[in-house]
């Protein structure tokens, strides 16, 4: 079995986005994500670091909002004063977000051509219609991966596992745009072993440790384990068990999916920048 290098092809990415925003800077617009954090949790704000630290490597202007236990009201109204400030070209909000707001509901707020996480369901919803649109960061980072893997993805069987707005449903539309036959399967999926076990790409989304075995892999397929589960050590594990061997290739957790994603949300902020 073969691990694909994520932190390879972010890096390779990386260099295309520093010369774009090089670029950009050269004729006079500085490109701008900016960031709501509307939670103390740590492992949110670790997150929001490294994407500040990329951001300053790759030479685009990353702006932290932190809100002070704000309420759902409070949130929506940070995001859309910054998606109406002109200084700013790319919005996203972290989670978690304060009890009972959901990240559609203050989605809503973030303007469709800032929104480069895809977080208004505006953009899922142009997604699925074929219309210009950001895709959720980390579903495009599926998709990049397997292009930049060479994947054959036109007829092959492709199956997601896991529904979420985030991933499994804007990875499935992405790959139905490869003209993949898609199926959607979940955690109560009725046999999901033998449902994953169709699969030539197996996309792993669901969120639960090492859900998927050997036994839900077809020998040879190619493996895109997105999950991102804590580990009692401090560390991460993916939805795919570690000792499987029967993939193709697989991505491994960490260093798989997360550096791409990171490296996407900046590419797509030069793009809004543009």
């Amino acid at each position: 079995m073969r691990l694909i290098d994520g932190k390879a092809h972010a890096a390779r990415l990386g260099e295309q986005v520093t010369a774009r925003a090089a670029e950009l800077r050269s004729q006079g617009v500085d490109p701008t994500l900016a960031v709501v954090v509307p939670t103390d949790d740590e492992a949110t704000a670790w997150y929001v670091r490294s994407i500040a630290r990329t951001a300053e490597k790759v030479g685009v202007t990353c702006r932290i909002v932190t809100l002070d236990r704000p309420t759902g009201y409070d949130v929506a109204g940070a995001l859309a004063e910054l998606g109406a400030d002109p200084g700013v070209h790319g919005l996203i909000c972290q989670t978690p977000l304060p009890g009972g707001v959901t990240l559609d509901q203050v989605g809503e707020h973030i303007p469709v051509a800032k929104d480069v996480d895809g977080a208004n369901p505006a953009s899922l919803g142009r997604l699925a219609a074929g219309l210009p649109a950001y895709a959720p960061a980390t579903a495009r980072a599926v998709l990049e991966l397997l292009l930049a893997e060479n994947v054959p993805l036109e007829g092959v069987a492709a199956t997601v596992v896991g529904r979420s707005t985030v991933v499994g449903k804007p990875a499935a539309l992405l790959l139905l745009a490869q003209n993949a036959t898609v199926t959607v399967a979940h955690s109560r999926t009725r046999d999901l072993a033998a449902v994953c076990r169709q699969a030539d790409v197996l996309v792993a989304a669901v969120g639960r440790a090492h859900l998927i075995g050997a036994d839900h892999i077809k020998p040879g397929a190619v493996v895109i384990d997105v999950g991102t589960n804590p580990t009692p050590d401090g560390g991460l594990t993916g939805d795919v068990d570690p000792a499987v061997t029967t993939a193709g290739a697989l991505t491994p957790v960490p260093g798989g999916v997360g550096p791409v994603t990171t490296m996407l949300l900046l590419a797509q902020t030069l793009d809004a920048a543009t």
